[in-house]
């Protein structure tokens, strides 16, 4: 499945937010099984094939990590096997994930903000550097680029499971 063309837009990473969720509402009126009650049982199987293929194709659009794989794909690129961390960036994520952890054990909450806001500067300069990437056909650059995010998006899921365990605490009472 191509989700660029099941959604009808340009094989883009930096694409238009507002146009991806049009086309999807769009489509997803027109594909509604109420659309389609007076169809044979096989159109009815073929509507509802290709409103789970609508639904897949903007679930990894919306993503900016599945939409860059899909991107990379389609141009012949398997970031998993073709993109390995570089020794810098390992070090660097340990080293990040070395005072998330210190400061979760401390219930330091100032120290987790900032590591926050340190990890979400990195995800937005190595966001940028994939949109360079793509747009100038780069594709190692794209590829390393979503390397980089993926390690981000690890540290910022974390800190999530963190906020959350504290909101949870919080509901019990503790």
């Amino acid at each position: 499945m191509d989700p660029f063309s099941t959604l009808g837009l340009s094989l883009r990473f930096d694409l238009d937010v507002a146009e991806l969720e049009r086309r999807y509402r769009d489509l997803q009126r027109a594909l509604h099984p109420d659309k389609h009650t007076q169809a044979s049982p096989s159109e009815r199987r073929a509507t509802l094939s290709k409103a789970v293929e609508v639904n897949e194709a903007y679930r990894v659009l919306r993503d900016d990590l599945s939409r860059a794989s899909a991107l990379l794909a389609a141009h012949g690129v398997n970031v998993v096997s073709e993109s390995k961390a570089d020794p810098e960036l390992l070090m660097e994520v340990m080293e990040l994930r070395e005072a998330l952890a210190e400061a979760r054990a401390t219930k330091n909450d100032a120290a987790v903000a900032t590591l926050a806001a340190r990890v979400k500067a990195l995800e937005d300069a190595t966001r940028r550097a994939m949109i360079e990437g793509f747009a100038a056909n780069d594709f190692k650059k794209a590829a390393l680029s979503w390397t980089r995010m993926r390690y981000l998006r690890r540290f910022v899921d974390e800190v999530n499971a963190i906020a959350e365990e504290k909101e949870n605490a919080a509901a019990r009472g503790v």
